[in-house]
């Protein structure tokens, strides 16, 4: 069973930044593919960002340049730091693990709100 618990979320104002955290266990996390998601009410779950084992990095179009994802094998936890946040930021952010075990991963979620 993979377990994953994020952090670090809460209310901001725009051109703020955030750090959210991370923790995973249950996995050989050294091997996988993490990412974080958002969702908006009404919105379907988008990707955000994804880091694969070899450190290769993906970023979804709206966050470029504004968002970072990094990682540490050793303590095994993901962040995405965000930069200059925007209320259509505002979103459930969740942290994974794709493809272990024959499956996706994703831990509860925490909210980030941006509003003035």
């Amino acid at each position: 069973q993979v377990h994953l618990v994020e952090s670090g979320g809460g209310l901001v104002q725009p051109g703020d930044s955030l750090r959210l955290s991370c923790r995973v266990s249950g996995t050989i996390f050294r091997g996988t593919t993490v990412g974080w998601y958002r969702q908006a009410p009404g919105n379907q779950r988008e990707m955000v960002a994804r880091m694969g084992s070899d450190g290769t990095t993906i970023y979804a179009d709206s966050v470029k340049g504004r968002f970072f994802i990094s990682r540490d094998n050793v303590r095994t936890i993901v962040w995405l730091q965000m930069n200059g946040l925007k209320p259509e930021d505002t979103a459930v952010y969740m942290c994974g693990v794709e493809g272990y075990r024959g499956r996706d991963w994703r831990g509860r979620g925490t909210q980030v709100t941006v509003s003035s």
